[in-house]
């Protein structure tokens, strides 16, 4: 039964709709325990158990840049409301200067790294997920819900595409436009999906242009597994990440998103123009003063040689008379 503004959903007053995304709807909603306003994403079915315990551990990360899930209904999640435009909402609007994209791509890696480390992957981070405050601060969303929600049918390049399972041969997870090629291939992934999920995000936001597109999803996954990114509009700073977190074989790719900026490119410093002057100064003052060792050298030589060469003078004969 479609909802609407006025409805109850549980404890759950609906407020406004906040839009469709490619698990559902998601509407504004007053917690009527709490007095206080969340996001409730409706999905088409019915939650299994399995989603179940995993939206439980994925409840359990607390860090400043994700989004928090506060409940779980039969269809139904409930969410931290982030007020705010979605990154894929700034990046329409043109390029991000590096300056600016740098704290968000920061930001973003923190919350990677945070659930890494709890060995949560998010596997369907693109840049309708990540909320940008009014404050500047950067919020996660969905973590690691899409493996929890199970199969989907894939719809578009934007949309998650579906759980790939040993019984559901060639189904896989994911946005397309954002997903690893192992994850294309319908392959297990792991955390490194993620790293590869980040550089295409971060690519965008400099470039304000995908990666990888196509006219439908199949061309769009054959992008991703074929075509190599082009760098060339990428600021030459983000060049090595972006590199590094783009290869197509997880084997050569960044394998921990916290080292992503030991790999940005620095400008060689500049020799200072006064420490130049007074090289070269001194290089002047060696040279005097090299001629004038010289000089006095020379005259020194010279004066040892008119010593020891030149001859005694000729003995005055000695002339004796008698008388």
């Amino acid at each position: 039964m479609p909802l609407s503004a006025g409805d109850k959903l549980g404890p759950y007053e609906i407020l406004s709709s906040l839009g469709k995304g490619g698990m559902g709807e998601v509407w504004r909603a007053r917690d009527s325990r709490l007095n206080r306003e969340v996001a409730i994403k409706i999905s088409a079915q019915q939650f299994t158990d399995r989603f179940e315990r995993e939206a439980h551990a994925i409840a359990s990360l607390n860090h400043t840049n994700i989004c928090t899930l506060h409940d779980i209904g039969p269809n139904y999640l409930v969410m931290e409301l982030i007020e705010g435009p979605t990154l894929a909402e700034r990046i329409a609007e043109g390029p991000i200067p590096v300056e600016k994209a740098l704290p968000i791509a920061r930001q973003i890696a923190d919350a990677l790294e945070a659930a890494h480390e709890k060995n949560i992957i998010h596997r369907d981070l693109k840049p309708a997920n990540i909320k940008i405050r009014p404050d500047g601060s950067v919020k996660v969303l969905d973590f690691g819900l899409a493996k929890a929600n199970g199969p989907e049918t894939v719809v578009s390049s934007d949309s998650p595409t579906m759980l790939h399972t040993p019984t559901q041969i060639g189904v896989i997870l994911g946005t397309a436009a954002y997903m690893a090629p192992e994850q294309a291939r319908g392959k297990t992934v792991d955390k490194r999906a993620d790293i590869w999920s980040f550089g295409v995000v971060l690519h965008e936001m400099v470039t304000g242009k995908r990666v990888f597109e196509g006219e439908d999803v199949a061309d769009t996954l054959a992008s991703v597994v074929k075509s190599d990114p082009d760098f060339t509009p990428v600021p030459p700073k983000l060049r090595r990440l972006l590199t590094k977190c783009l290869q197509k074989d997880p084997r050569k790719r960044l394998r921990d998103i916290g080292d992503a900026w030991d790999l940005l490119e620095e400008p060689a410093p500049a020799t200072a123009p006064l420490l130049e002057d007074e090289s070269q100064s001194r290089l002047s003052k060696v040279g005097r003063y090299g001629w004038m060792a010289a000089g006095v050298l020379g005259i020194a030589l010279a004066a040892v040689g008119f010593v020891h060469f030149r001859g005694k003078p000729a003995e005055t004969p000695v002339t004796r008379l008698t008388m």
